[in-house]
């Protein structure tokens, strides 16, 4: 049986399982019964899941409340109220209260974006190519030539590994 979701807010089993889509963007949040009470989830006239992330990660020492993005003068009030950020330099602004949500929400805060196998294969085999390229190179500038053997020969077993020239 699979590990049950813990509450975002408390860490107690998750019973309510919210999901608000805003501008085309998925935003899940999952609570406790009592968390989800005491937030007023019930009451979907008062609810807003931006209110709730914002109330959840909020560090009044990192980000406090009277802060301005300087580009578009978005608030956090506005963010409450909108679901979303006024503009790119926002994320600056409030850096301290996107990074305690992010961390929540995902794996981690920075984004790695996908790459297909093949190609992280090649830049793998590329990258280590190249630095066995520049240790032969300074092994035969340095003039140690068993070292620079046993480099070349490493280099050939991975060509040959992998049934290719190497990419360019």
């Amino acid at each position: 049986m699979a590990n049950p979701l813990k509450c975002d807010l408390c860490s107690k089993p998750a019973t309510v399982h919210l999901t608000q889509i805003v501008n085309n963007k998925v935003h899940k949040v999952d609570l406790c019964e009592e968390c989800a009470q005491a937030k007023g989830v019930t009451d979907p006239s008062g609810f807003s899941l931006a209110d709730l992330l914002l109330k959840a990660s909020l560090n009044p020492e990192v980000t406090p409340a009277g802060v301005r993005c300087e580009q578009c003068g978005f608030t956090q009030a506005d963010f409450k109220k909108h679901g979303r950020f006024g503009c790119p330099a926002c994320y600056e602004t409030f850096l301290g209260l996107v990074t305690p949500m992010l961390d929540s929400m995902h794996k981690g805060t920075a984004h790695a974006g996908k790459v297909p196998q093949k190609a992280l294969a090649r830049k793998t085999l590329h990258e280590r190519l190249s630095r066995l390229e520049l240790d032969l190179s300074e092994a035969i500038k340095a003039e140690r030539y068993e070292d620079a053997a046993r480099t070349r020969d490493e280099i050939t077993k991975v060509k040959d590994a992998f049934g290719q020239k190497p990419p360019s």
